[in-house]
């Protein structure tokens, strides 16, 4: 019986906690300015959650016994960059120093994606004025 009472409570706790965090708190809506240029937040998204429950005797209901319980969460969302999107160009501006080297990883990702694409346009350009085989 009291299994049933915790698995409520936390199920619960948990949909209420899904329902806080979703993918726009950590991906934000894109802003865009008058001049053509996009702004997307980016933020760090971290909580906590605890629960639990016990049966406890009852002298007054004996077939009955009484339940106590109780869970928490916490939530933390912190800025730590903005991806920019300017003249076909992104950049992405950090706004806490790099922690890791994931963050490393993640702050260089836009160069790597605008010099591969730069180098599948150098060879388009370079099969298009080469003169044809025969």
């Amino acid at each position: 019986m009291s299994e049933n009472k915790v698995n409520n409570l936390l199920g619960i706790s948990m949909d209420k906690i899904k329902e806080m965090v979703d993918v726009n708190t950590v991906i934000g809506d894109p802003i865009t300015t008058p001049d053509g240029t996009t702004v997307i937040p980016v933020s760090r998204v971290s909580y906590g959650f605890a629960g639990g429950g016990s049966d406890l005797p009852s002298k007054a209901q004996p077939d009955k016994g009484l339940f106590a319980g109780g869970s928490g969460a916490g939530i933390t969302i912190s800025p730590i960059a903005f991806l920019v999107i300017a003249n076909g160009n992104v950049r992405i501006l950090q706004i806490e120093p790099y922690l890791s080297s994931v963050d490393r990883i993640v702050a260089s990702a836009p160069d790597v994606v605008d010099k591969i694409t730069s180098l599948f346009k150098k060879d388009k350009e370079d099969e298009e004025t080469l003169p044809p085989q025969y």
